[in-house]
């Protein structure tokens, strides 16, 4: 099999590869995202040289040339008053960029229900929220009406929960296994496989139907030297999760080829249908779409 990317879905019998976890954000909040993992990492205090730069349309240019066919912006809020703002722009992003899903956000501010509820109404597909770099805990109050209004609906919320890289009093499986006890029905996509906290957060998807968990940089060289491995012992649950788990890259926030996420996966040795799964056909599921169609809108 081959890892370069496009080939490497054509090798699957896939018409390409879903990624549920990428970023494209407005220019000058790219540039700040940027200039924060040119410093100084993501708030880890190393060096994060990134392997993909440029304009939004060359970026989703390389994306298609890496044979991603479905993919999203995921704008996440980290103060009051920012969310509707980047909502705007990610709704004319992905009207304007055939096959990124429309994504949104929210943030813990008087409203968020209203505008949430909005979003959905206008076809909102996705939506993420960063615990870490929010800086909130998820049992808010001002959040309990908009996961009320989350849960009904059904739209999956990838969430930033997990302690790595660096852990916050809001982070771990603690703040979201509440969450879930009061609104079980949450479609909830748990990032980075919940790193470091694997064990608990894969408990919760195993527990939850509505609960799935992405790979985002998890299994790449560079993740397992940030301290962040995911341990063999829990090889057998990914595997029997394979209906739970969405391919995520973080792209194009990452340091290394896009091919390492894809090599990752290879390694684990967990089968190729478990890649298919993984790659394409549990997102083309969980978003209603065709298995051999590359999706709305999409070139």
């Amino acid at each position: 099999m081959s890892l370069e990317p496009a080939a490497f879905a054509t090798d699957l019998g896939l018409p390409g590869l879903f990624d549920v976890h990428t970023h494209f954000l407005p220019p000058r909040v790219m540039a700040k995202v940027r200039q924060q993992f040119d410093t100084a990492g993501p708030l880890i205090g190393s060096t994060w040289p990134l392997e993909y730069r440029g304009p939004d349309e060359e970026l989703v240019a390389t994306l298609r040339g890496l044979g991603v066919r479905r993919f999203s912006s995921l704008p996440y809020a980290h103060k009051p008053g920012m969310a509707e703002f980047l909502n705007h722009w990610s709704v004319g992003f992905a009207d304007r960029t055939p096959g990124c899903l429309r994504s949104a956000t929210f943030y813990p501010e008087p409203g968020a229900a209203s505008y949430v509820a909005q979003r959905l109404e206008a076809g909102a597909e996705i939506f993420k929220v960063h615990v870490q770099v929010g800086g909130f805990d998820v049992r808010d109050p001002l959040l309990s009406e908009v996961w009320g209004v989350l849960e009904d609906a059904g739209v999956p919320v990838v969430i930033h929960a997990g302690s790595g890289p660096v852990g916050t009093p809001y982070t771990g499986p603690g703040p979201v296994a509440d969450l879930l006890q009061a609104h079980p029905r949450l479609a909830l996509v748990i990032a980075h496989l919940g790193a470091p906290e694997y064990a608990e957060f894969l408990a919760l998807a195993e527990v939850y139907e509505r609960v799935l968990v992405d790979t985002t940089m998890v299994f790449t060289p560079f993740f397992d030297g940030l301290g962040a491995a995911y341990p063999a012992a829990l090889l057998p649950r990914l595997r029997e999760l394979q209906p739970k788990v969405l391919l995520g890259s973080d792209y194009p926030n990452i340091p290394y080829p896009y091919a390492e996420q894809l090599a990752g996966l290879v390694r684990l040795d967990l089968g190729d249908d478990w890649l298919r799964d993984v790659c394409w056909r549990n997102a083309v599921r969980l978003f209603g779409e065709s298995e051999s169609s590359p999706g709305r809108s999409s070139p």
